[in-house]
């Protein structure tokens, strides 16, 4: 080989090293009902994790929202997000969002935790009670169980 040739490698290879190293950020969306207090926690949260940055808007009619974007019945909660064309439905843990937009699964619209259960991002309780819950994917596959979190039953 010659030098010049080895060098091009090495310079190569420490640039594409480099752009490994520095996590992609994305752009959130989070709408929500007027005054609500605990998607400001969860936003934060996501903020803190250095990949995501938030934009936060109050929607009137959050139900009609939440249909415009897909979210199925049943699955609601207090704020919707949009990240990277995929739809985040209330207090999912920023590594469920994460998973979800390096994977990518086929067929899947969004990630939703229903409600707002005990001890989910945003939802921490001064006592430390955590409720167990899930995440759940949606979309043209249907739904199925995407993670579990909390205290799961043996």
């Amino acid at each position: 080989m010659q030098r010049r040739t080895v060098l091009k490698w090495v310079a190569a290879s420490a640039t594409l090293g480099a752009c490994q190293q520095t996590p992609r950020t994305y752009d959130m969306q989070v709408s929500r009902d007027v005054g609500c207090p605990c998607c400001h926690v969860w936003t934060e949260l996501m903020e803190k994790t250095g990949r995501f940055t938030v934009t936060m808007i109050d929607v009137p009619d959050l139900p009609a929202y939440k249909q415009k974007v897909g979210v199925p019945a049943g699955l609601g909660a207090c704020h919707t997000a949009l990240v990277d064309g995929l739809v985040v439905e209330g207090h999912v843990p920023s590594e469920d969002i994460l998973r979800l937009l390096a994977e990518r699964p086929t067929g899947v619209k969004g990630i939703a935790v229903p409600g707002m259960p005990r001890g989910s991002p945003g939802m921490e309780q001064p006592n430390g009670a955590i409720d167990p819950y899930e995440t759940i994917a949606f979309g043209d596959a249907g739904q199925s169980v995407f993670a579990k979190h909390g205290p799961q039953e043996t």
